[in-house]
């Protein structure tokens, strides 16, 4: 199996009221991108985000503000050292500052994740597909950091037409051996391989990931959760 990542350029920077699919539109054709079957359209939360208008102001451009913020927006936190708050998001995703962002916004400004992740890749991918004639997955990815290990990875926080987690307890590796535990994070594969064409300063919030065989259907980013009751640090 070969995986390519494709990088869309030419989109622009996304205002309030615009159209997502179609700004991705734009930059498939100025990149000469003809979407195939199967392809998964991995898009950074951020250019949605701003085309939902999720984009606010801070009562203080300084650090409180910021943390004033943080605080309005979770749901829960769960811990804190220094300027680092590390809380559960209404969605139920848990991450440094419930997702208020600060970068690639004006300064005294921050940016929210969107309200229904998923939802905004339902509709990008419904979109598309009617417009172009294709069947697609759609990934939505914010930058998550990880318990275990330094440095940061894109991770998915939206999905649509695509199972996040392949299960494999139950089945055979190649010794013969039951696997007992392995669930593998498609999704999150996906958003990190795709990631590598994207960054996080070239302006590029698009990326096709092309020749994966992920298994199709109506999953959600919610699905990839730890509930608190597995979860041996909450």
């Amino acid at each position: 199996m070969t995986v390519k990542l494709i990088p869309v350029e030419g989109i622009p920077e996304a205002s309030a009221g615009d159209d997502v699919a179609e700004l991705v539109m734009g930059g498939l054709v100025m990149s000469g991108i003809e979407l195939v079957e199967g392809d998964v359209l991995v898009v950074t939360h951020k250019i949605i985000s701003k085309a939902e208008g999720r984009v606010v102001s801070l009562d203080d451009s300084g650090p409180d503000g910021h943390r004033h913020l943080v605080e309005q927006k979770a749901t829960a936190i769960l811990r804190r050292r220094g300027s680092l708050v590390i809380a559960k998001t209404r969605h139920g995703f848990v991450c440094a500052n419930a997702g208020v962002d600060r970068s690639n916004v004006a300064p005294g400004s921050a940016l929210l994740l969107p309200v229904d992740p998923d939802a905004s890749a339902h509709r990008i991918r419904l979109r598309i597909e009617r417009a172009l004639e294709v069947s697609i997955a759609v990934l939505v990815t914010d930058t998550f950091g990880r318990a275990w290990r330094h440095g940061l990875v894109d991770v998915t926080i939206g999905i649509s037409g695509l199972i996040p987690v392949v299960d494999y307890r139950g089945t055979k590796d190649t010794h013969g051996n039951t696997l007992e535990v392995t669930e593998v994070a498609i999704a999150d594969e996906i958003a990190a391989a795709a990631d590598l064409v994207m960054g996080k300063a070239t302006g590029i919030p698009a990326a096709i990931v092309r020749g994966v065989d992920y298994p199709k259907g109506n999953g959600r980013a919610t699905d990839m959760v730890r509930q608190a009751s597995e979860d041996m640090f909450r």
